[in-house]
């Protein structure tokens, strides 16, 4: 596929997933009735779930607040942008710099203007601040795994890496969200929100860097003499 349709491809992407957040923030800042309804149907019944059973609900407990927190995520990151830079290519690791900055800027200043409260319990199982909507951990996730699959494959990772992380970020990106409903910390459009916004943030940092790449022609070289973009 040519590189401009690829760069077309991504910014009607990233225009689909922004037109989608945008649908979904007015609904949930207006509180709209059936939304809310769904989303404390499912909490509801994912919170008896875990008042129930303590080990699954201590095993959800480790995985988001260890294994898919948004720090770690922060973490992969930051060493994919020391590689990028080790390797020189510092348009592409400013690149990924900002769009998790941006990310992360983003996520708290939609939760300051919309304020949303996040499900009250009278017996917790855990406990988490700030707003609710969107949810950083599902935003955090997957633009750190939309990035890394988007730099494996700038940098002709072989298929069967480029399959085994596919599923690595499904199963983090969809696991990731329902951590959070089930500890009970967030609604479901809080989730579906953070994916929307990371999805949108990643396929937008994918087609302006494209047009960058086209319009200016540079390139950066790499200490064998060979360019790299």
């Amino acid at each position: 596929m040519q590189p401009a349709t690829l760069l077309r491809r991504a910014a009607r992407t990233a225009a689909v997933f922004t037109a989608l957040f945008l649908v979904l923030l007015p609904l949930v800042a207006a509180h709209w009735g059936p939304l809310g309804s769904v989303d404390r149907e499912i909490v509801v019944a994912l919170h008896r779930s875990a008042v129930e059973h303590h080990g699954w609900t201590r095993t959800n407990r480790v995985l988001s607040d260890w294994i898919w927190d948004p720090w770690a995520m922060r973490a992969l990151l930051a060493v994919a942008v020391g590689w990028l830079l080790w390797r020189r290519e510092r348009r592409l690791a400013l690149w990924v710099a900002v769009t998790a900055a941006v990310g992360t800027a983003l996520q708290q200043a939609v939760k300051a203007a919309v304020g949303r409260g996040r499900p009250r319990w009278p017996d917790p199982v855990d406990s988490a601040h700030y707003a609710a909507f969107p949810s950083g951990h599902a935003l955090t996730a997957i633009v750190a795994f939309g990035l890394l699959l988007w730099l494996m494959t700038l940098h002709g990772a072989p298929a069967r890496w480029l399959r085994l992380m596919i599923a690595v970020a499904a199963v983090s990106v969809l696991g990731v969200g329902f951590t959070r409903l089930y500890l009970g910390v967030h609604w479901p459009s809080d989730v579906l929100g953070g994916w929307l916004l990371g999805a949108a943030l990643v396929y937008g940092a994918i087609a302006s860097y494209g047009y960058a790449q086209s319009h200016t022609g540079e390139r950066e070289s790499s200490p064998d003499g060979r360019v790299r973009s």
